[in-house]
């Protein structure tokens, strides 16, 4: 594949990061006034599995194809999730590869369906974490655009 074909690819899935992550936002600034005092509604339920789908598809398309994408354009593509996140680390779109994992596993808790005994702590546990998704991706777009998508 041609330098252009790759950038095109970067830009394709940039846009489609971009907009997963408009909808997390949006679940985010949805459930974020939940007090886990208040009585759980059908409504609240609804609203919190949206989130962690969103979480989940965000968190996809940054370690499956964005982070992948930038690794072809940069002549750095190969290797396993572990080794995309050391290069994600180095570029500085995430404080620890390992710390970062815990995003991964949360992702497939919720894609998975292990956590259904406890949704509570889940969607906590996705409320939680998701400002650190997001400025992941954030910073990780910045990082492109400024880049190679001017």
């Amino acid at each position: 594949m041609k330098h252009a074909q790759h950038l095109k690819l970067l830009a394709e899935t940039r846009d489609e990061l971009s907009s997963a992550l408009s909808w997390l936002q949006r679940s985010v600034q949805k459930c974020s006034h939940k007090d886990q005092h208040d009585e759980w509604t059908a409504n609240d339920y609804d609203a919190f599995e949206a989130l962690t789908s969103r979480f989940a598809r965000v968190s996809d398309i940054l370690l499956q194809k964005f982070f992948r994408a930038l690794d072809v354009v940069e002549l750095s593509e190969g290797g396993t999730l572990l080794d995309v996140l050391l290069r994600a680390e180095k570029r500085g779109f995430v404080e620890s590869a390992d710390h970062f994992l815990e995003i991964r596993e949360l992702r497939n808790e919720i894609s998975h369906e292990y956590a259904t005994e406890d949704l509570d702590a889940l969607f906590e546990a996705v409320l939680h974490k998701s400002p650190e998704l997001i400025a992941t991706v954030e910073r990780s777009m910045r990082y492109a655009e400024e880049r190679y998508l001017k």
